[in-house]
């Protein structure tokens, strides 16, 4: 291991010598031993460095807001191409970032230009749009066009990936732990914007560097080879966020450190909540990421239908949104014997805390064990708040954190402000420190409505609302009162044939908050936005109500 650490390239290429024969990824009538995927890793990687593309200026001789580093947009919907592309990027010295793709031309625009995109890896199914605006864009010099089955024409200009991925010879980079992981945030309250990690930072916070149930990293690559080795591929896991989304990119290394196989549904477009539980079947997969109620309860409604046996699943791990509490003990009524894991994390922090929830259990909701670097900072930013203060102050992560936000040296210095000579990050939500040092969990001052006097997080009223069996989805907002300064309404989608009254779900969320926390009127929409990882689109909200 280079002295100062570890890079994602060499931890693929350290497990694929660990474990050749085991497999990796699993998608449609593919599947992918270590060593195949390696292979056509360092075919794609062969390419892009011999077209002269890679890391430009070192590390040292930039500010945590710069990048050094040619750029990769990643238009992707999941697929084995978007984990080659990503750490082919890697073994080249270029940096990859997720594109949304459900982004309209002028979000495009501002993205591939706020990048300064060199490289565009895209599906086939998205060219259209890549040819509205290629034009405008002044960096962008190489297009490699994935066939998806669209049918979609290859681009003038652009390389089929697959010949791209054929490359043999040529000389490759030693990839660097300083080399960035770049993961643009999903724009939901506002603007996109690039979060630059070290590698060896961002692994070892977030992405299988640390062991599970240990608080020290592993000491060389050759502790990560053992790791694999000893996982005996045990580690399968059903891939239903995109890989665009970070918690996605997170859980996908953390499976390949132990030597795991990613398991991709056939339909990477729509959630198929059947095939979802077949494949686990199937695959014998021990673990389902969700997203919230967004996808933890169309995957309950189907266990509730149907006749699965899920005995061999250990765990379903929730991330990026709450789960309600009723999603929550009907998941864990429907699956007694598994483990239920609410991870708390962002871009800009990596993991910060963490809960279990087991059948029979009464788990404490938004309360979490942090991890040792995770504290609340008062408002002022000043000091640590210790446990058992009722004071509420910012989540805040020390130690392994972003070096900045790409091209924004102002809003890195305040979202990662220097307290008593320690740097933070301080990404926006607001938490306090219950006694015995655990963290209850408030939600993002973005969020955050100021009515009357009082500030009243919206996810909290979220749970409250989805406590109503009848809600499929909801969204709570703030808009503008002539009384209140700003009163809550809350954007509700129903379950297909409810007959719940208003004064119905407005009751079910009065029996969970205080009387000034209930929205003062209901909005019904057929359908709840949501980004693809099933984050809430605030500014979609905001639009309803507006």
């Amino acid at each position: 291991m280079s002295a100062s650490g570890f890079n994602l390239s060499r931890v693929f290429s350290t497990v694929a010598e660990a474990v050749p024969d085991q497999e990796v990824l699993v998608w449609r009538d593919q599947r992918f031993t270590y060593a195949q995927l390696d292979a056509r890793i360092t075919g794609l990687a062969r390419f892009l460095a011999g077209r002269g593309l890679g890391c430009r200026t070192p590390r040292a001789e930039l500010a945590g807001h710069e990048l050094g580093q040619d750029t990769v947009g990643l238009y992707l919907r999941n697929g084995n191409q978007y984990l080659e592309a990503m750490v082919a990027s890697y073994r080249a010295r270029l940096a990859p970032y997720n594109v949304n793709f459900r982004y309209v031309a002028e979000e495009l625009r501002y993205l591939f230009a706020d990048a300064g995109t060199r490289v565009l890896v895209y599906g086939g199914e998205f060219a259209p749009r890549v040819a509205e605006i290629r034009e405008e864009l002044s960096h962008l010099e190489l297009l490699i066009q994935v066939d998806d089955g669209s049918g979609t024409p290859l681009l003038p200009g652009a390389v089929a990936y697959e010949d791209a991925v054929a490359t043999t010879g040529g000389d490759l980079p030693e990839p660097d732990p300083d080399d960035l992981f770049v993961l643009y945030t999903g724009g939901t309250t506002g603007m996109p914007k690039g979060v630059l990690w070290r590698q060896d930072d961002i692994y070892v916070n977030a992405m299988g560097g640390t062991p599970f149930g240990s608080t020290e990293p592993f000491g060389s690559y050759e502790e990560i080879a053992e790791c694999a080795r000893n996982g005996a591929g045990g580690m399968r896991l059903v891939m239903i966020p995109p890989f665009m989304h970070g918690a996605a990119q997170w859980s996908t290394f953390h499976t390949i450190t132990n030597g795991g196989c990613i398991l991709l549904t056939d339909d990477v477009v729509h959630l198929d909540p059947p095939s979802v539980l077949e494949m686990a079947i199937r695959e014998r997969a021990v673990s389902i990421p969700v997203v919230g109620d967004a996808v933890a309860r169309p995957l309950v409604e189907e266990l509730e239908r149907g006749d699965y046996d899920l005995s061999g699943l250990a765990a379903v791990n929730n991330g990026g949104a709450p789960l309600s509490p009723a999603i929550r003990a009907r998941l864990l009524e429907a699956l007694p014997h598994i483990l239920l894991l609410d991870a708390v994390g962002s871009s800009e922090t990596g993991l910060q805390m963490s809960s279990y929830s087991a059948a029979g259990g009464a788990p404490e909701v938004g309360t979490f064990d942090p991890v040792p670097n995770t504290v609340v900072l008062d408002d002022l930013l000043e000091h640590v708040l210790e446990p058992g203060t009722e004071e509420t102050g910012w989540l805040a992560q020390r130690g392994r954190v972003p070096l900045g936000y790409l091209g924004d040296a102002a809003k890195t210095a305040r979202t990662f402000p220097v307290v008593d000579g320690v740097r933070y990050a301080v990404p926006g939500d607001r938490a306090r420190v219950l006694e015995g040092g655990r963290i209850q969990l408030l939600g993002r001052s973005a969020t955050t409505i100021n009515s009357g006097g009082e500030k009243i997080f919206a996810e909290e009223v979220e749970r409250a609302m989805a406590g109503h069996p009848d809600i499929a989805d909801v969204i709570v907002v703030g808009r503008p009162s002539e009384r209140w300064g700003s009163e809550v309404v809350a954007v509700v989608a129903l379950r297909e044939g409810s007959e719940a009254t208003d004064e119905d779900l407005l009751a079910e969320c009065a029996r969970h908050v205080a009387p000034y926390k209930v929205p003062k009127a209901v909005m019904r929409r057929p359908l709840i936005q949501r980004s693809p990882s099933g984050k809430a689109d605030y500014r979609w909200a905001n639009a309803q109500v507006g």
